[in-house]
C-alpha cells in the first residue's frame, strides 16, 4: 500500500503495550488481562465497546506480545470457509512448529449462527485463539456458544486526556506522524479535536490530519491550525457552546425531566442536537431517568424511553427525533418517584456492608430435611401465588429498600407491600 495514502490513525497505530492509550481498567498490571497475558493463560475473548477505542489495537498487541501468528477477518466480509481456512492453517503451524494462531474478528457480532458454529470447536481444543471486536453488546448480540467460551472486556470511551496526549504525540512524531511537516495546532483547536471525537481517537487522528493536509503554509512557511480551521476539519457541526455549556444544558435537560416541565425539556434536548450533540446520549439519559425519576409510579415511560432509543438507532435522523420527542414529552407528564433509586443505593450499601451473611436454610439449592431449617421452603404457587417467609439473611431480616411512594401507580403497591393484602 502506498505509505502516503494509509491514514494517521493506522500510522499511529500502537504496536505495544506502552504505547497503547487508555482503558486503564483493562491493561493496568493489576487488572486480569495483563496477568493474564504475563502468565500466558488469557485465551480467546471479547473486546467491545464504543468505535476508536482501540479494541482491534489491543488485539494486535496481544498477539505480538505473545509471539503468536495473528489472522485478520472481519465479519463483514468473511464467512465460514474462511474462518475454516485459519483454522487448518493454525492447526498446521501448531503441529509442526508450535505456533499459536490468534484469530481477531472485526465486527464478530455481524457473524450468523452458523458462522459462529464454526470456531468452537477450534477454540475449545486450542487450535486458536478467538479475539472478537465488536460495537455492540456481546451478551446480546452474539450466539450465547461463541461468549461462554471467551473472556469478555468492555471499552470506555478515552478520556479527553488521553485523545489530547495522543494528538500532541501525532504532531511531533516524526516517523509516524505529522513531525516532519512544520505544524503549530492553537491549544483551543486540540481542544476542539477532543470535544468533537466523543472519545473515538480514530475520529480525532482523521480530523488533525485533514485540517493539517488541507492548511496551506503562510508566509513563514508554518501550517497554522486554528480553531475555525478544526470546526471545519470534523465531520460534526461546529458546536454553538463549549465543554462547560454543554454539560449544563444536559443537565438541564435531565433535571427538566425531572421537574415535569415538558417544554424546557424539549428545549434543551433540541439545543444540544442542533448545537451537534449526538441524540444517542440525549435517549440513553432518558432512559436512566425513567427509572430514576419516575420509577414505579409509571412503568410504561421507561418501556417507550427504550424504544424510541431503538427506533432512533434503526431510523437514524430526522425521523427517530419523532419517537424520542414522544418519549420526553411521556417521560415530563407522568407521575415522578425516586424510590427505585432510593431502594438501588439502599441494597447496595448493605451489599459492601454484609459480606458474612448466609442465605436463609430454606431457600438454599440443597435443601434437606434436619433442624437447622432445612427442607421448610413454602412454594408461593400452593399457597394462590404469596405466601408470607424469610428471604433476607438474619440480620437484615426487616430491611425495606423498595418504599413505594403516593404517586400514581405506584401507590397501588404500598397497601399490598405494608398489609401483606395480594
Amino acid at each position: 500500500m502506498d505509505e502516503k495514502r494509509v491514514p494517521l490513525a493506522e500510522k499511529m497505530r500502537p504496536t505495544k503495550f506502552d504505547d497503547f492509550v487508555g482503558q486503564e481498567h483493562i491493561v493496568s498490571k493489576n487488572s486480569l488481562l495483563y496477568r493474564a497475558i504475563k502468565f500466558n493463560t488469557l485465551g480467546s475473548c471479547i473486546f467491545f465497546g464504543p468505535p476508536g477505542t482501540g479494541k482491534t489495537t489491543l488485539a494486535n498487541i496481544i498477539a505480538n506480545t505473545l509471539k503468536a501468528k495473528y489472522v485478520k477477518l472481519n465479519a463483514v466480509t468473511s464467512g465460514v470457509s474462511d474462518a475454516k481456512q485459519v483454522i487448518e492453517r493454525a492447526r498446521a503451524d501448531k503441529a509442526l512448529m508450535g505456533t499459536d494462531t490468534f484469530l481477531i474478528l472485526d465486527e464478530c457480532h455481524r457473524w450468523s449462527k452458523a458462522q459462529s458454529d464454526c470456531v468452537l470447536e477450534a477454540i475449545e481444543d486450542g487450535s486458536i485463539y478467538f479475539i472478537g471486536t465488536t460495537t455492540e453488546n456481546p451478551y446480546t448480540s452474539m450466539t450465547r456458544a461463541i461468549v461462554s467460551r471467551c473472556r469478555v472486556f468492555e471499552f470506555k470511551p478515552l478520556s479527553s486526556g488521553d485523545i489530547k496526549k495522543a494528538l500532541k504525540k501525532a504532531l511531533i512524531d516524526k516517523e509516524k506522524g505529522l513531525g516532519l511537516l512544520n505544524v503549530q495546532c492553537d491549544e483551543d483547536a486540540l481542544d476542539y479535536f477532543v470535544y468533537a471525537s466523543g472519545g473515538d481517537l480514530r475520529n480525532a487522528l482523521n480530523s488533525l490530519e485533514l485540517a493539517v493536509m488541507t492548511t496551506p503554509m503562510n508566509r513563514t512557511k508554518i501550517i497554522h491550525v486554528n480553531i475555525e480551521i478544526a470546526k471545519q476539519s470534523t465531520d460534526k457541526k461546529a458546536l454553538s457552546m463549549d465543554e462547560n455549556m454543554y454539560y449544563d444544558f444536559l443537565s438541564a435537560f435531565c433535571k427538566s425531566i425531572r421537574g415535569s416541565d415538558d417544554e424546557a425539556a424539549l428545549y434543551y434536548s433540541q439545543r444540544l442536537i442542533k448545537a451537534g450533540c449526538d441524540p444517542m446520549i440525549i435517549a440513553r439519559r432518558l432512559v436512566a431517568h425513567c427509572s430514576e425519576d419516575i420509577g414505579m409510579a409509571d412503568s410504561n415511560a421507561l418501556l417507550l424511553a427504550v424504544s424510541a432509543m431503538y427506533a432512533l438507532e434503526k431510523m437514524g435522523l430526522p425521523e427517530g427525533l419523532i419517537p424520542l420527542t414522544h418519549a420526553i414529552i411521556y417521560a415530563c407528564e407522568a407521575e415522578k418517584s425516586n424510590s427505585v433509586i432510593v431502594a438501588l443505593h439502599k441494597a447496595e450499601d448493605d451489599a459492601l456492608n454484609f459480606t458474612d451473611n448466609k442465605v436463609p436454610n430454606h431457600l438454599k439449592n440443597h435443601p434437606s430435611t434436619n433442624k437447622d431449617g432445612h427442607g421448610k421452603y413454602k412454594y408461593p404457587h400452593d399457597f394462590g401465588g404469596y405466601v408470607k417467609q424469610q428471604y433476607l439473611p438474619d440480620s437484615l431480616k426487616d430491611r425495606i429498600y423498595y418504599q413505594p411512594s403516593k404517586n400514581g401507580k405506584e401507590k397501588n403497591l404500598i397497601r399490598k407491600k405494608f398489609r401483606g393484602d395480594f
